[in-house]
């Protein structure tokens, strides 16, 4: 049996602030907000934004973490506090493990370049390596279904071919700490069923999961424990569906289709965890 690799995630008190530097009409300060999440705050004459306030968290292999919370509350910039994108103002963190930051499906792409060739660079990208890349181009060929289009430019693709595309190559990678975005779960209702298997089968090769979505179903295929952000902060950190009985006021597991159900009990990935 291959020896399950060392991931780790830990936070220590952390805090995400973004000082904004001209910001004298009100409308800038609330969209800056409404971007990042957290508090407007002050510090001398220079508005400050909150974005994350004191976060603790650790996390280890296996952990297929939710989050949730409003628009706004935070869950973006933690994904990228844990990504290594942005650094603690206070506290720390340390990440141990490759990451494969999925925050947007069209980041690393080039609308200029052929699909054949955004394949490599969004791989690379993902931290793949070339020859990695070369031998998944023809799964992700035969996933997309996009057939001669591959050998045109991006740009002359429609968003739904885009979005085929990137989610190909998404789902093709081998990452030791993912972090997904809710924009993944924003794809062609029939399109995304299809690619189902290969989020879980993306899931379970990763060693960590941490993914922000709305979806109660996508949240219990792929998570087992969640964490509430409110106002930039860890409101709660705790079981899947505690928490987000919690946050939404009803069960998450309660009105499951069949389907769904069933793909949970057969899901390598959500066997015996998270439903109770």
């Amino acid at each position: 049996m291959r020896p399950q690799p060392m991931v780790s995630i830990d936070v220590w008190n952390a805090s995400v602030d973004f000082p904004i530097f001209d910001a004298k009409s009100r409308s800038l300060k609330k969209l800056a907000l409404g971007k990042v999440g957290g508090k407007i705050g002050a510090e001398g004459r220079v508005p400050i934004i909150e974005a994350l306030h004191d976060i603790n968290i650790s996390l280890r292999h296996g952990d297929r973490v939710g989050l949730v919370g409003h628009n706004g509350a935070g869950k973006s910039t933690l994904l990228r506090l844990l990504s290594g994108i942005y650094e603690p103002t206070r506290g720390s963190s340390r990440i141990q493990g490759k990451v494969a930051p999925v925050f947007d499906l069209g980041v690393g792409m080039d609308p200029e370049l052929s699909g054949y060739e955004n394949i490599m660079i969004r791989g690379l990208f993902l931290g793949m390596g070339r020859k990695e890349m070369e031998k998944r181009v023809d799964d992700i060929t035969e996933f997309t279904e996009l057939g001669d289009y591959l050998s045109m430019p991006l740009r002359t693709y429609s968003t739904g071919m885009r979005v085929r595309l990137a989610l190909g190559v998404v789902t093709s990678i081998d990452p030791e700490i993912l972090l997904l975005d809710e924009g993944i779960g924003a794809v062609d209702a029939a399109f995304l069923e299809k690619a189902r298997d290969r989020l879980n089968d993306l899931v379970a090769r990763s060693g960590i999961l941490v993914f922000a979505n709305h979806s109660d179903d996508m949240l219990v295929e792929l998570c087992n424990t969640a964490i509430w952000m409110d106002e930039g902060r860890v409101k709660m950190h705790g079981s899947l569906r505690e928490v987000v009985k919690t946050y939404k006021g009803r069960d998450p597991y309660e009105h499951l289709n069949a389907a769904t159900l069933e793909r949970i009990g057969q899901s390598p990935v959500l066997s015996g965890n998270g439903g109770e």
